[in-house]
């Protein structure tokens, strides 16, 4: 494991949590495409999303679920857009993003966001979540 994600995961890198279990984590994009932009991935160090196993691969919807339940109710939207690329980071990886319009999914729109602000909106989320 040498990616940023797996640093994140063995808390070498800090990151604004939302949920985390033994083997999903879901954080907030440091360079989001749209205020909410939140993603899921596996612990396990898996490079492409298809190449994790299928209860690995249906389990991450479920991880997923009230994640992207809690950032609808908390950051208006239509629905949170679901994105995988892969391209970015070599380590499996589901984008949740709260869109408007399918233009919305747009990663060229994607610029760093305020540490202050994503602890906060983070807050927010999680105690959506119940967590």
């Amino acid at each position: 494991m040498s990616t940023i994600f797996a640093k994140i995961i063995m808390g070498e890198i800090p990151c604004h949590c939302l949920a985390e279990d033994d083997r999903f984590l879901s954080f907030l994009d440091v360079r989001p495409v749209a205020r909410g932009h939140a993603l899921v991935i596996p612990k396990q160090d898996v490079d492409r999303f298809f190449d994790m196993d299928d209860d690995l691969l249906s389990d991450v919807l479920r991880f997923a679920k009230p994640v992207a339940e809690a950032i609808e109710s908390v950051v208006p939207c239509k629905r949170v857009g679901l994105m995988v690329a892969g391209l970015e980071v070599p380590h499996a990886h589901l984008h949740l993003v709260p869109i408007n319009q399918i233009g919305d999914l747009n990663f060229a729109n994607a610029a760093p966001a305020d540490g202050d602000v994503l602890a906060a909106l983070a807050a927010e989320i999680r105690a959506a979540i119940g967590a």
